[in-house]
């Protein structure tokens, strides 16, 4: 983890070794290629099943704000979400990519995109990503979320601020806002976590369902494939897009996962597919023949059994933090 300026908080090593992947080689011309023909391939099994697929890489802070760790000396043009956009030049996967990249650069000068102590998205930053992969979809954004908002702001120490000792607090608004959208499934991994007041732990293998009876929502339904980016929940200052979309249309389904549930497609038949996953985790590439169930069942496994310390870049969102019930 890096300080820069004014005490921004960086994350630069961990198992994804984040600062070797702006380096050289960096992220290898091998993985790009492998990765251009994965969204390529998704486009294609979404097409045959009548759906639409997008594909978000969540930029990592470094590659947005760079210039305020000046001392770290990062190479922009390396960064691996860059790359990529490279890469998919004319290839079919290009008409799923949402440049979430170019986005944030167009707003960076505007308010913070992301918590100066977390390696996540502030709300402004949430809701640049959610109008982006609107766009692509062709679907028109809601633009009254803070209208909405409910609650001020909290003392909050993000994934990062929690490396330092003494932690590192900062005020973070409540991302939390008055929606028609319910939850109304969730799997017995998030619903046990939850029980035990664990559910910041449910990471891997969460599985969550939104129902929006708002006569001014999309009727299409949105099926999710993310990671903490998204989440399954809107409880704190860390923003995620699934409260935004599932805010938008009738029915969002999340799945925590870099994986792609072919089955559960078929059985749920969504009108659009969103492949998310944050720019770190690009160094490894996603498991073939998931299923949900089984690594719901994995991970529940493990950590009903394990209370260990969550890991360093684990998203810093507690239902405490917002003084929020779970939706």
């Amino acid at each position: 983890m890096h300080e820069g300026r004014d005490g921004w908080l960086f994350l630069t090593g961990g198992t994804n070794r984040v600062m070797a992947q702006y380096g050289r080689p960096g992220v290898s011309r091998r993985l790009l290629w492998r990765w251009r023909r994965i969204v390529a391939d998704r486009v294609r099994a979404c097409d045959r099943l009548g759906a639409t697929y997008i594909h978000a890489v969540a930029p990592e802070k470094l590659t947005v704000y760079g210039d305020l760790a000046p001392a770290l000396a990062v190479d922009p043009a390396r960064a691996p979400v860059r790359r990529l956009a490279r890469w998919l030049t004319a290839s079919r996967g290009a008409r799923a990519f949402v440049d979430l990249d170019a986005a944030f650069r167009a707003a960076r000068d505007g308010p913070p995109l992301y918590l100066r102590t977390d390696s996540h998205w502030t709300l402004h930053g949430s809701e640049i990503a959610y109008r982006a992969i609107l766009l692509r979809m062709g679907v028109a954004p809601r633009s009254d979320f803070e209208s909405r908002r409910i609650g001020g702001t909290v003392p909050f120490c993000g994934d990062l601020g929690r490396k330092l000792d003494p932690h590192r607090f900062e005020a973070a608004p409540v991302t939390t806002f008055a929606t028609a959208a319910r939850r109304v499934h969730a799997n017995d991994l998030l619903t046990a976590l939850e029980a035990e007041g664990r559910g910041i732990e449910a990471h891997l293998g969460a599985h969550a369902v939104f129902r929006n009876d708002d006569p001014a929502a999309d009727p299409r339904r949105l099926v999710i494939f993310g990671d903490s980016f998204c989440q399954h929940t809107s409880y704190s200052p860390v923003a995620t897009l699934t409260a935004l979309l599932a805010d938008t249309f009738a029915e969002v389904h999340f799945l925590w996962c870099s994986s792609i549930d072919w089955h559960y497609l078929e059985r749920v038949r969504p009108d659009f597919v969103l492949g998310e996953i944050a720019e770190r985790f690009m160094i490894d590439l996603p498991p073939k023949g998931f299923r949900i169930e089984r690594l719901a069942e994995l991970a529940r496994a493990r950590k009903i059994t394990d209370a260990r310390p969550l890991p360093p870049d684990a998203p810093a969102s507690a239902p405490g933090a917002a003084g929020a019930a779970p939706r």
